[in-house]
């Protein structure tokens, strides 16, 4: 009786020492996950380096999670697998609001915090004006959650007096593509985010030169970082802390350049405000 009840209460403990030792190695990781800006390859590349200096200032291991497509990634959000996470400004909103994200930095690219949609052509298809583009086929980057290449745009779109169904919509696997199709004329017109077209490696492959800005959408603030609202709050800070510190030496200068950003600047919810607009306005959804 008496070996019975020690068999169990040793089996007890195990289980304890098992499930605290579980948590303290789940402790010691910190989920990053990336949304398919762009592809899956450029995507690890431009944010390995990052995930490696981030694992030697904090003590822990930040695993990189690239997702391949908009909906795997969107999955891993709903599902909280991520503890920082890099999406847009939608993903952001809608993720503050239903989970509990909170942001804590937002990119600065090319010098500005700032980005907007914008609804690009050839300059050679005869198209001047959004009413030019009724009945044409306009091609979006990712799907309905991308926000300059399918939010602004409709919002640009949609301003302008197009309605939805008096163009062919379609989409491509992410917004850098968008650029290429129009470029290679399979598509009358783009939607994406303006700063792309200033993207060193799509400028390698298409000439930009060619393209033009039909029209822009307004302001918002850049794409961000965010963590779930479960992490130690004294983590997240030194997390912000260590990422805004990387444009002041040159090792965090070749890993910003390597994320194509000029730095990563301090945000709040306040800032985005202005996207929980647009959303509204675009697709009638409040955040």
């Amino acid at each position: 009786m008496k070996n019975n009840f020690i068999k169990r209460i040793l089996l007890i403990l195990s289980v304890f020492i098992c499930f605290y030792a579980n948590s303290a190695i789940a402790e010691d990781v910190i989920k990053m996950g990336i949304f398919p800006r762009k592809p899956a390859l450029e995507t690890t590349q431009a944010y390995e380096p990052l995930a490696k200096y981030l694992s030697s200032k904090l003590g822990k291991r930040v695993e990189l999670v690239v997702s391949k497509d908009f909906q795997t990634f969107w999955e891993g959000v709903k599902k909280k697998e991520y503890d920082l996470v890099h999406y847009n400004q939608y993903h952001y909103v809608k993720s503050h609001k239903e989970l509990g994200y909170d942001v804590i930095l937002m990119n600065e690219e090319f010098g500005s915090p700032k980005v907007n949609a914008a609804i690009i052509v050839r300059k050679d298809s005869g198209i001047n004006s959004i009413s030019d583009l009724k009945g044409k086929k306009i091609l979006f980057g990712g799907n309905k959650q991308a926000m300059q290449s399918y939010i602004g745009a409709v919002h640009i779109l949609t301003k302008n007096g197009l309605k939805s169904g008096q163009y062919a919509e379609d989409f491509a696997v992410n917004p850098p593509n968008v650029i290429f199709a129009v470029f290679n004329k399979m598509a009358d017109a783009g939607g994406i985010g303006e700063v792309l077209l200033q993207n060193q490696k799509i400028k390698e492959k298409v000439d930009v030169a060619q393209l033009k800005v039909l029209a822009r959408g307004d302001d918002l603030p850049m794409l961000c970082w965010a963590v779930k609202k479960e992490m130690n709050k004294n983590l997240a800070q030194k997390i912000q802390k260590t990422m805004i510190g990387l444009k002041n030496d040159e090792a965090g200068k070749n890993i910003l350049k390597d994320a194509e950003a000029t730095a990563f600047v301090s945000a709040s919810d306040k800032d985005y405000d202005i996207v929980r607009k647009i959303v509204k306005e675009a697709l009638n959804e409040e955040y």
